[in-house]
């Protein structure tokens, strides 16, 4: 089959590009990570992907005078690597209009709430703190505004009365790890109602031990 090419940027330790890269390892999975790039030298996703096999690339902000110049490179990198859309997988920066404009459509963003709730960061500390009972992780299609544009998928997470924001960041992260896969396929290939729904959206997730 034929596979769209992706390049997934991240800053950290790279736990979302570790799951794109298991799903995009199945024959049947409609897209192959042709490009792995992150904004921090040593960060740990650069290591899961090189042992996946995957081309990496660090585009160190630092190293460059502006945001301008920064996200000239890193446009440069990707568009050299062939992708046809970005995933930013904890990619911990805020792209500029010029920057989504040149990919408008092309690019997608795992957020950890249940968007349009808790834009921007803390966003579990801010969920407890509002008592909201229900938290989750949205995927959606970047715009030049902060955690905006179309959702693609949502999963709900329960929240535990006893929970901190270490605790709910542990379950939404597994909840993530399984959304962005399942989003991004579907994306690519949409399948008949019903087999994900017309919006990816899964109710509070069990307790998992």
């Amino acid at each position: 089959m034929t596979k769209t090419p992706i390049a997934v940027l991240f800053s950290g330790r790279g736990s979302n590009l570790k799951a794109l890269i298991d799903a995009a390892a199945a024959p049947d999975y409609p897209a192959r990570i042709v490009l792995a790039a992150t904004d921090k030298p040593g960060a740990g996703g650069l290591a899961l992907a090189a042992d996946a096999g995957i081309p990496v690339a660090v585009v160190d902000r630092k190293a460059y005078a502006d945001r301008a110049a920064f996200e000239a490179a890193l446009d440069e990198t990707v568009r050299a690597s062939g992708a046809e859309l970005i995933c930013l997988a904890g990619f911990m920066r805020i792209l500029s209009g010029t920057f989504v404009a040149a990919w408008a459509g092309a690019i997608l963003n795992i957020h950890p709430s249940l968007l349009p709730a808790f834009r921007g960061l803390d966003t579990h500390a801010r969920a407890l703190a509002a008592g909201a009972k229900i938290a989750g992780v949205t995927v959606h299609i970047v715009t030049e505004a902060l955690d905006d544009g179309p959702i693609l998928a949502q999963a709900a997470v329960a929240v535990r009365p006893d929970d901190t924001p270490e605790t709910l960041a542990e379950r939404t992260l597994a909840a993530e790890h399984r959304l962005y896969p399942a989003a991004l396929a579907q994306h690519l290939a949409p399948r008949a109602p019903g087999t994900f729904g017309e919006t990816l959206f899964s109710p509070p997730l069990p307790d998992e031990g």
